[in-house]
């Protein structure tokens, strides 16, 4: 199988295949389900594991974010993070003190607690890799999963496309991008993207949850906007109508992906948010993230199922993109040679 996720019919087919043995599971696994929903009496358990695999520099503050994300598309608050360091033969010391306070330095300032994991150097790495698990809590009223798109809801997009995927492109493979011919300015400021404007979305999250008007939450990752809109879509058994030119690209990312002949709507796309909210709701939706800092835009319509995926562009309406693997997986295979 090529580098990326499972595809979508495989992983629905092994997930068919497990049993929920517990009642107190109010969400298990599913394709385009950021987190698991567990009762534990009066208060709700939420749980997100994520890997992060194609970075390096502050890999750890990836991991702590990343999950985070997750749970707050939830409706939750991200509170225990554990994690699991894997490092390479060779690596130093000072490798693993990096990861650490990276991870300390990302929790405090989610108001998280770093609670345990694992750590060990293991054969077959040739780089770091933190497995994540972020557990959050939240209040039963507040829960929003990726599965609650109604037709009629609108689609809106908080951010801008693709902030994780330059950010992960610039630091990680900045003089192959300028050999290509992006310009050294468009690598640095790239580079500022992890904080600036940032990868976080727990408060554009928060705000939008805070309006109880809102079905759906989802936090577009790997396999980038496109895919993420697929996951709702399978999540809540619901069509889309999205409009390409709505869909707010970054300057930097349409000069990185069109030097390297890629899609931004197929990049890593944390730092961005994408939500379903009943159409009577959605300025007033739009008004708390205005006022709360946040740019955001309605960039389509859920429709029935039958509609299918559709995405209109000003040469008509044509199927939505459909990113069988990360569009950076494509970059990194073409510098490495294979």
């Amino acid at each position: 199988m090529d580098i990326g996720k499972l595809p979508h019919r495989m992983l629905g087919e092994l997930l068919s295949k497990l049993q929920n043995c517990d009642p107190r599971v109010l969400v298990g696994p599913g394709i385009g389900l950021d987190a698991a929903v567990i009762d534990m009496g009066g208060s709700l358990l939420v749980a997100k594991t994520d890997p992060i695999t194609f970075a390096t520099d502050r890999i750890g503050w990836y991991a702590v974010n990343i999950n985070a994300n997750d749970i707050a598309v939830c409706g939750a608050e991200p509170r225990w993070f554990m994690a699991s360091v894997l490092l390479p033969p060779g690596a130093s010391a000072a490798t693993a003190a990096e990861i650490f306070e990276q991870m300390q330095e990302a929790c405090k300032a989610l108001n998280a607690s770093l609670v345990g994991g694992h750590t060990e150097v293991t054969y077959g790495l040739d780089r770091p890799i933190v497995v994540g698990c972020m557990l959050g809590e939240a209040e039963p009223e507040r829960v929003v999963t990726a599965g609650g798109a109604q037709p009629g809801d609108k689609l809106l997009l908080v951010g801008e496309i693709a902030v994780e995927g330059c950010a992960v492109l610039a630091r990680e493979m900045g003089e192959y991008l300028m050999a290509k011919g992006v310009p050294p300015s468009t690598v640095d400021r790239a580079m500022e993207f992890l904080d600036d404007p940032g990868i976080s979305v727990v408060a554009q999250a928060r705000t939008i949850a805070s309006t109880g008007a809102v079905h759906a939450m989802h936090d577009p990752t790997e396999g980038g906007i496109a895919t993420a809109l697929r996951e709702m879509a399978v999540a809540s058994n619901v069509g889309l109508r999205v409009h390409r030119n709505r869909i707010r690209i970054l300057k930097e990312c349409r000069e990185i992906c069109a030097a390297l002949g890629i899609d931004p709507l197929g990049l890593l796309a944390s730092g961005s948010l994408l939500a379903a909210v009943p159409s009577r709701c959605s300025e007033e939706v739009l008004n708390h993230l205005s006022e709360a800092g946040f740019t955001a835009e309605v960039i389509g319509e859920v429709t029935p199922p039958e509609s299918g995926l559709t995405m209109q562009t000003n040469g008509g309406e044509v199927p939505l993109p459909d990113f069988p693997r990360d569009e950076l997986a494509r970059v990194f295979e073409a510098a490495n040679g294979s």
